[in-house]
């Protein structure tokens, strides 16, 4: 493996730290302002579309998928630095340049698996960035890091699908640009394979049956910026036979596919976000005084400095390796260094920006400074995407067969 950036990733980087220091950041601030005078709190602040235009104009679009035709064509090693660089504002610059969970994974599935009309009818308008999207699994009535436990139902009655079901924390579904939930239900729940049971199905938000019920929080936070995450209630809503995405019994497949780029693209964020933390405690330790000096002398903060900086290096290292097996062996061949950086990541991310938060004393906790909604975020990801324990499992299980 090359340690250095190939000519075309360095060029993009340039780019991407400019227009986060000339746009993103100024727009922070300016958001909330602006999010504070709309008429509902999902509705998107009008610097947010000015970003987009922005970072469209200069080429900053749909950095993620690696279609030539579609997207930027990158590989994950291109695309890794740059995600990180937008993990450093979370709330604002994924969104801006249209490389925002959940709508990558969904546009993902779509390329991958989408017939030509749906692609026509849902992929291009979020490749457009004209709409947002959402994707359907977790449900509160069972443990869905199993996702063969699902309940709701998709049921084929002649030319339609009927689909009814409870399902929670559904990312970016109280964002009224949302149009398309992509759910996952079962189709044949007694088939004997308990990976063939499932289906995935696109339904309009608009559709009959379908009742967006209320927002999640997340350590009190409704995650605004993120379009929340929202319980939702399929009553018997119907949507065409059509809308299948790939086959009957597919979803469990399809789910898996959508989740391994998923994993790496949130570890890719989380290690901006670590970086943004380091770069708020160190700014903090050099303007802070206690008990006769400034903190930035206290020998526990710079333990606590340079350990952030000792896992920030070695995390880095790590997800540029998956991204680099990835792009030679597939998301197969890497499964366990996926499973690796899905453990160490966020569980790594979380202590950096705890020792943050304890630096800034009452500051850390307030909405004064990022890092109290950057902990929930964070944390947040050692449950999402399969909780740690799932990957340990399955990672230690890998491991143990060398010596069986």
């Amino acid at each position: 493996m090359d340690f250095a950036f190939d000519a075309r990733t360095e060029e993009l980087r340039g780019k991407l730290l400019a227009f986060m220091d000339e746009y993103v950041h100024p727009a922070e601030a300016v958001a909330e302002e602006q999010r504070a005078a709309l008429a509902s709190p999902w509705d998107t602040p009008a610097v947010v579309e000015e970003l987009k235009a922005e970072a469209r104009r200069q080429g900053l679009w749909n950095l993620f998928l690696p279609d030539t035709e579609y997207g930027a064509g990158l590989t994950n090693l291109q695309y890794a630095p740059l995600a990180e660089i937008t993990g450093r504002s979370p709330q604002l610059a994924p969104t801006a340049l249209n490389c925002a969970a959940p709508d990558t994974g969904n546009m993902e599935v779509l390329y991958q698996f989408g017939d030509e009309q749906q692609k026509k009818q849902w992929l291009e308008p979020l490749l457009a960035g004209e709409i947002r999207s959402a994707f359907a699994m977790t449900e509160p009535e069972v443990a869905s890091a199993d996702a063969t436990n699902i309940t709701t139902r998709i049921e084929r009655d002649g030319d339609e699908y009927v689909i009814t079901g409870r399902k929670w924390y559904i990312s970016g579904a109280m964002n009224p640009d949302c149009k398309i939930f992509i759910v996952m239900g079962k189709t044949d729940p007694d088939s004997d394979d308990i990976r063939r049971q499932q289906s995935m199905v696109l339904v309009p938000r608009d559709t009959p049956g379908v009742t967006v019920k209320r927002a999640m929080q997340v350590f009190g936070y409704e995650d605004h910026w993120h379009g929340g995450h929202a319980e939702v209630i399929f009553d018997h809503a119907r949507v065409p036979v059509a809308n299948l995405i790939g086959e009957e019994g597919g979803g469990f497949a399809i789910a898996q596919a959508r989740l391994g780029p998923g994993r790496i693209h949130h570890c890719m964020r989380l290690i901006g976000m670590a970086e943004r933390a380091i770069e708020l405690m160190c700014k903090r330790a050099v303007s802070r005084t206690a008990f006769g000096k400034a903190l930035a002398q206290q020998g526990v903060v710079h333990n606590w400095i340079a350990d952030a900086r000792v896992a920030v290096e070695q995390l880095r290292l790590l997800v540029l390796k998956t991204a680099w097996m990835m792009d030679t062996v597939g998301n197969k061949g890497a499964h366990t260094e996926i499973q690796a950086i899905k453990i160490a990541t966020p569980r790594t991310v979380v202590d950096i920006i705890d020792r943050a938060i304890q630096l800034h004393g009452a500051g850390g906790v307030s909405q004064d400074f990022p890092l109290a909604e950057l902990y929930a975020g964070a944390r947040t990801l050692m449950i999402a995407d399969g909780p740690d324990e799932v990957h340990q499992r399955s990672l230690a299980r890998r491991e143990l067969k060398k010596y069986i």
